[in-house]
């Protein structure tokens, strides 16, 4: 299957995209400022599951000693890792909401497919509909990827640059690791009739409407260029061999491999496919990069995460004299990681850790070890940065945006050896 924008050679990149379609700096302003009321009903699809009935914020255990809890967020502590494979257990994965976790009966849940794009342009009240059974009976594939927040990262402007930023103030924690099993969302679309004109799918939550500063922008959405959607986009039901639990999409989320966690959207709906470009405020107002150097309407829509490392370490750890292994973890959205260095004195020497696993996946993380024997007792910044295999590598500041998007600066890690 190809889309309409067979000129551009990456249209999975999001940024080479937004150039092909070539949206006005004007539109991008009118459609950035009223994207809760025209987009909300121009840009939706058919509620054809409703929640059972809401939680109460997030359904599953949140115990201190595994999570951060930030309002609607759960943050991974990253010592909750500490002697774990190469997934992230769904016990201790982190949460992302923008509200309480829907209830979702899976025998009534239903995915509606509806727009231009398909073969008889289907309407939001007469969509195609896929079943979860429907699902079931289709071939399942299984991949193993990281979900991260935009966000991740994101108190470190401020505390490690002294920048302002708004929004969750996660650390570290908001990624994990799972083996995600499901259909190829390509199937899907193949089988609802996808035509070569269409351009844009806006996949859609079944949480409650979204209320930013008193305006209703409607339920979660973010446009996937089509060349995206049919490249290695998953329809996930299972997550590390077990359904989906509630707080991570049940009944069937999308997952978008290498690609910001706003893109996988949970607890799915419906999709558009739409002939013509799409928008919501989550592609216009949010998740892109605001402030100074960027222009009015932002920069282009976020796509691939970046470089990140991270220690299996409580934050402000306390450690005992003596000889220590440090083990953390590393992982990028452009591919495989080739190597991590390790700084046990503020950065000033670096040396290569160990890797522990033999054959790296480029969609997961690389896990490391590191051995040290601090030279005295007293307060250390433990600093890891990693490089994949298209040269990116930590840096030491991360570009400024308001929003503390895409933090990947190397995290000074503080650390009490007594």
């Amino acid at each position: 299957m190809r889309s309409g924008n067979r000129k551009d050679p990456d249209l999975t990149d999001e940024a080479a995209y937004e150039r092909a379609r070539s949206l006005s700096r004007r539109g991008m302003l009118r459609l950035s400022a009223g994207a809760g009321a025209g987009l909300a009903a121009g840009a939706g699809g058919a509620l054809t599951a409703a929640p059972a009935e809401a939680a109460a914020g997030i359904v599953k255990p949140l115990p201190p000693e595994l999570f951060i809890t930030h309002g609607t967020n759960a943050e991974m502590r990253w010592e909750a890792m500490q002697g774990q494979g190469l997934l992230t257990p769904a016990d201790r994965f982190f949460v992302r909401n923008h509200g309480s976790t829907p209830l979702i009966d899976a025998r009534t849940w239903r995915l509606g497919l509806w727009g231009s794009g398909l073969h008889g342009s289907p309407s939001e009240q007469s969509p195609v509909e896929f079943s979860y059974d429907d699902l079931l009976r289709l071939r399942a594939e299984t991949i193993t990827a990281f979900i991260e927040c935009t966000g991740n990262g994101r108190s470190f402007y401020t505390s490690q640059q002294g920048q302002t930023v708004s929004g969750t103030p996660w650390k570290t924690g908001g990624v994990g690791v799972a083996r995600w099993r499901g259909v190829r969302l390509s199937t899907v679309l193949r089988l609802a009739g996808i035509t070569r004109e269409a351009v844009d799918i806006l996949p859609r939550g079944l949480d409650a409407e979204y209320v930013d500063k008193g305006e209703n922008l409607g339920r979660v959405r973010r446009p996937l260029p089509v060349s995206k959607a049919m490249k290695d986009v998953l329809l996930a039901y299972e997550m590390n061999g077990a359904p989906l639990p509630p707080d991570h999409g049940h009944p069937v989320r999308l997952v978008v491999p290498s690609w910001t966690g706003i893109a996988s959207i949970k607890w799915l709906g419906d999709i558009q496919v739409a002939a013509e470009p799409l928008y919501s405020p989550w592609n216009t107002r949010f998740y892109r990069f605001f402030g100074p150097g960027y222009p009015e309407e932002g920069s282009a829509p976020l796509t691939r995460t970046n470089v990140k490392s991270a220690f299996e370490l409580p934050w402000e750890a306390t450690l005992p004299a003596g000889s220590h292994v440090l083990r953390g973890r590393s992982w990028s959205g452009n591919g495989r990681v080739r190597h991590t260095e390790v700084s046990v004195d503020g950065g000033t020497t670096w040396r290569r850790a160990r890797p522990l696993d033999r054959h790296t996946n480029p969609r997961g993380w690389v896990r490391w070890e590191f051995p040290w024997t601090p030279r005295a007792a007293g307060q250390y910044e433990l600093l890891a940065r990693a490089t994949d295999e298209t040269g990116a590598s930590q840096p030491a500041t991360a570009p400024y945006n308001t929003l503390g998007y895409l933090f990947g600066a190397v995290v000074r890690h503080p650390v009490t050896i007594t």
